[in-house]
């Protein structure tokens, strides 16, 4: 079964339609530049709202950070109960291990691709990760995922995955059923494309995304 990660959610309604609807992963976005970043106080109070659903039911909650310091990543551990940190900055793979032994909590590094040399570097990140996200590379050095832009996803096709790897990048109700088709992804990832205006999502759309996943599964 292919997993699903939602990600740069803000409020109580899409938090909870993204864990009562099947999503196996929550993402709460700790980068300021975002339209959709959180404050820890504010990303504390949405992780409240999944408490009563059991642990075995759970979505992972996962926090996006960029080029974070340890320190960064200390003061939102230490409000909010995150289990998957998700790095998506340029850090190399020896910060991807750091962090990992650091926090004591699994890691997955986010790869912008664009062409096939994004992806010269990736067996190092395989070795140093939980977790490996390819994701759209944006022409904006500050724009760091949520583009609602799909990059060749004919790049991967040669891939041997040694690690567990999560599709991003432009993904929706539209054009999921045929990634999945073409890639059989370990997990997906989707944000702009559950949304009703940059950074809002939609209810609905979470719905209709988690569903058309699982029927393609």
């Amino acid at each position: 079964m292919t997993h699903i990660k939602i990600c740069g959610l803000t409020t109580e309604e899409s938090l909870r339609s993204a864990a009562e609807n099947g999503a196996d992963f929550i993402g709460l976005v700790f980068y300021p530049p975002s339209p959709r970043a959180v404050m820890t106080d504010q990303a504390a109070a949405l992780a409240k709202t999944i408490r009563h659903i059991p642990a075995s039911a759970r979505p992972q909650l996962t926090g996006l950070f960029v080029n974070a310091d340890d320190a960064l990543i200390a003061d939102v551990l230490n409000h909010v109960p995150l289990d998957l940190l998700q790095l998506h900055g340029d850090e190399p793979p020896q910060r991807c291990r750091d962090v990992r032994t650091q926090f004591d909590l699994p890691v997955m590094k986010a790869i912008p691709v664009a062409t096939q040399d994004d992806l010269k570097h990736l067996a190092a990140y395989q070795d140093a990760c939980d977790w490996i996200l390819f994701d759209t590379k944006s022409g904006n050095s500050a724009e760091k995922g949520g583009t609602g832009q799909c990059f060749d996803w004919a790049l991967l096709s040669d891939i041997r995955h040694t690690t567990p790897w999560m599709l991003a990048g432009g993904l929706n109700r539209d054009n999921i059923t045929d990634a999945l088709q073409r890639l059989s992804p370990d997990a997906v990832d989707v944000s702009s494309g559950v949304e009703e205006q940059r950074g809002v999502k939609n209810s609905a759309m979470i719905k209709e995304f988690i569903e058309t996943v699982r029927q393609s599964d």
